[in-house]
Order: structure tokens, then sequence, then C-alpha cells
């Protein structure tokens, strides 16, 4: 297996993300947009985070204050830990505190008021020069043109990670004020970090930005969910689990694009000829209560037999592995998306994945050897891949080869190169000057290739 997954055609040079040497010259630290108080800090970043989204914030951040980056965290009570305290080059501020969704919408109201004059406030004082938008805040029409716009006039250098390059359209809920506001963002940017080669496309072709300000860049692979030695028998049997259970995996929020009917047409499909299957719901529903109801009534009887497990929640980080230990594989039988996570989180366990052929999530599958792929949308296909996946060396095998998986993500998915091509983008903001004043001819410059 292992020489498959090493397959120079589908490791990281093949998106670029190997051609990485160095991180490029940096900011002097004596300069404003230096918050270091040593040298090693050389370049000072603001990341504004949205409040969500823990795994990839801690794996950017502690990657990036590793390569020398000061940086002031903007985070909630969600993101807030020890890990993002008392360490040298890393300010944590909690902007947004609470997030719950059980609050009164009068506090709402309040909370999300107070947050947005606690970020313009501390935008008219930081000193960071740069300015990276991992997520847009609730109000996604204000962040996209009025903040953009306002950081700006500040003489802010703003990074965008376009994690979802249109989740409207991902979603069906697309409109003209959502592309038009959408545009007016991609415009302010002076530069977009996408995660796949189609995300590039997308950006150029339904929103005319520039191939210089894109760089296509690794989804890195989670190190914040707590990976312990508890082992897969030990996890199925605190879901109360059988030996020689089949379980399939279902995790993450639940919404129409991610299609959780289709997989549960096809356990039940598999289900009518087999006693030995189990599935495991475990996410919140996301803004789509009539679709969650409607998915809700219909397993009922499944739920109450025991035959599917169901936590409709948000799954803490320290809660997390013992769902991906349990099962024998994970599912995504998504109608629409451009990256997954959940993916990556799956492969970080070692889980092998079955993935619909949208996006590109194919392009992350060695068939046979990670996982395999079915036709988006068909419950047969996606039965007679279950079956398949469960007939293969890749399942018989599978004690063995959840380590062979965990290597090759990491290799792949390394935060290592994400934070090289990163930090390159960051120093090609600012130019170094020769003596004469003129921008040093050698500094990187951010090319379509990235």
């Amino acid at each position: 297996m292992k020489q498959n997954l090493r397959n120079p055609e589908t490791g990281p040079s093949a998106t670029g993300a190997g051609r990485v040497s160095d991180v490029g010259p940096q900011i002097d630290a004596g300069s404003p947009e230096s918050k270091a108080s040593g040298p090693s800090h050389a370049i000072g970043v603001t990341l504004l985070t949205g409040g969500g989204d823990r795994p990839y914030v801690f794996g950017l951040t502690t990657e990036l204050i590793s390569k020398g980056v000061a940086l002031d965290l903007i985070g909630s009570n969600e993101l807030d830990g020890p890990e993002f305290h008392d360490k040298p080059g890393l300010n944590f501020l909690n902007l947004r505190g609470d997030q719950r969704p059980d609050a009164t919408f009068s506090k709402k109201i309040l909370r999300v008021s107070a947050y947005y004059l606690k970020l313009i406030h501390y935008a008219a004082r930081a000193k960071p020069r740069v300015f990276h938008i991992l997520w847009n805040n609730k109000f996604e029409t204000l962040d996209r043109t009025l903040l953009m716009l306002y950081y700006r006039v500040l003489g802010k250098r703003v990074v965008l990670t376009a994690h979802n390059v249109n989740a409207g359209k991902r979603d069906s809920k697309d409109t003209f004020l959502n592309r038009l506001t959408l545009r007016i963002q991609y415009r302010l940017s002076d530069h977009i970090f996408v995660h796949t080669e189609q995300m590039k496309r997308e950006l150029v072709q339904e929103f005319g930005v520039q191939l210089v300000r894109i760089t296509v860049i690794p989804f890195g692979i989670n190190n914040a969910v707590p990976n312990t030695v508890l082992t897969a028998s030990e996890a199925k049997q605190r879901l109360s689990i059988r030996d020689g259970e089949r379980v399939i995996l279902f995790f993450g929020r639940i919404r129409p694009s991610k299609g959780l009917e289709y997989l549960i047409t096809a356990f039940r499909q598999i289900g009518a000829r087999y006693d030995r299957y189990r599935l495991i719901i475990a996410g919140q529903p996301d803004n789509s209560e009539n679709y969650w109801n409607t998915i809700r009534d219909s397993i009922r009887e499944d739920v109450q037999t025991g035959r599917i497990l169901l936590r409709t929640e948000f799954i803490p980080d320290d809660q997390t592995e013992v769902y991906f230990k349990a099962a024998d594989v994970l599912v995504l039988p998504y109608r629409h998306i451009y990256q997954s996570g959940v993916l990556f989180l799956g492969h970080s366990f070692g889980l092998p994945v079955l993935a619909a052929d949208v996006g590109s999530l194919k392009d992350e599958i060695v068939e046979g050897n990670t996982g395999f792929v079915f036709r988006s949308e068909d419950p047969v296909a996606l039965a007679t891949t279950i079956e398949r996946y469960f007939a293969s060396d890749l399942f018989v095998n599978l004690g063995s080869q959840r380590q062979e998986i965990i290597d090759f993500a990491t290799e792949r998915h390394s935060w290592d190169v994400v934070g090289k091509m990163t930090m390159r983008v960051y120093a090609a903001l600012f130019p170094r000057k020769t003596e004469g004043g003129l921008a040093d001819r050698d500094a990187p410059s951010v090319s379509p290739s990235n």
C-alpha cells in the first residue's frame, strides 16, 4: 500500500505544494507591522477567524508562530483555550465572546453589535498591517463590503482564505446580492487562498479574480482534535457496538448539500440483506430545520431499534475520536462541496473514506488504498460502493492500514507546507527595499503556478 500512496502523481507536488522550499524574505522586526518583543517574530499579522473552525485555526496559528509570525488572533469562547495563551508571538483577543445558539434574539443582536464595535475599534489601533480573514462573521454582507473597505482605508493588506468560493451556490441559495458582495470582497482582497485548482478556476471565471492574486494551498491535516491511545475496540464498546458489526460514519454539520438522505437510503438497501451494519450520524443541523425534520422522522424507527446511532449536536474535540475510531469507514454522500475538512479529519485517524464524485473530493481518494469514490446523488451506487469496501483488502487489513493512511495524509497535507506558502504571500505583500529605495528584485512574487 505504501508504494501506491507515495505515487508522486498524487503527492503534494501535483498541486504545486512541493515547490515551496523557503519562506521568502521577512519584514524588518523594527517596522510598525511587527508586534513581537523579539527579532524572531518579523511579520505581524491579524488572523480573523469568525469565531469558529477550531481545528483549522489551531493548525495554521501553531505553524505560523513557529515560522516567526507575530499573530493577533481574533477569537471567541469557542476558540479560547490554554494552547492560545502564553505563547511567544501569539496574542489571543476574545472579541467575539459567547456564540451559543440558545440565546434570546435580543441578546444575539446585542452581542453581535458589541463584537463589531470591538472589531472596528481594534482595527483602528492594530499594529499588524496584514489582516488575514479565515472566515467572515454572521453578517457576511457587512463583512464583504463595509468592513473590507474599512480595512483598506486603514492601510491594511487583506489576505482571504476562501474555504468556499460561493457557499450560496453550493447550498442552492445563490442570489444577485450574494454574488455581488462576494465579487466586492474578492476585488478588495490583496490575495486569496483556496484549497483546490477547481476553486481557483471558479474564482477566475465567475468572479474575475486575476490568477496572480490566487494561491492554491493544501487543507492542513487535523492536529487539534486529540488522538489518544484509545483503540478501535474500546471505542466501539463505549458506543455499545458489538464485535463484528460493520460501522458506517456520517460526521459534521447537517444540511441539504451534504446528501445525508442518500446515505440513509443506501444503508437501508444493505440492511435489507444484512443485519450487521450500523450507521452513526454525529453532527449538528445547520440552518436547515425542515430538511432535518424530514430526515429525523424517516429514521425514527431505525434509531429506536439501535441500527442508527444518532447524536445531533456539536461534537466537542475531546469526544470526536471515539466516533472515528469506532467507525470502519467514513461516508461523504455530498451533493455539492468545494472541499471537506471532515475528509481530512477522517484521514488523520486513519479512517478510509467513501466520497461522492463532487468538487475535488475524488482527488483526495486513492482507490482501494484510502477509500473509494461513487456517483453523487445515487443511493444504489453508494450501497454498491459500501459493499465493495467491506469486501476489499482495505477493510480486511484495516488494523494495519490505518497508519498508512495517516502517514500519507500527513505528508500530502502538511501544515509545514501550508505555513511556507502562506509566509511567501505575506512577504510578497511587502517587497524589501534596496539601499537605493527600489523594490528588491529578489523578493518573491506570487505567480499563477502557486
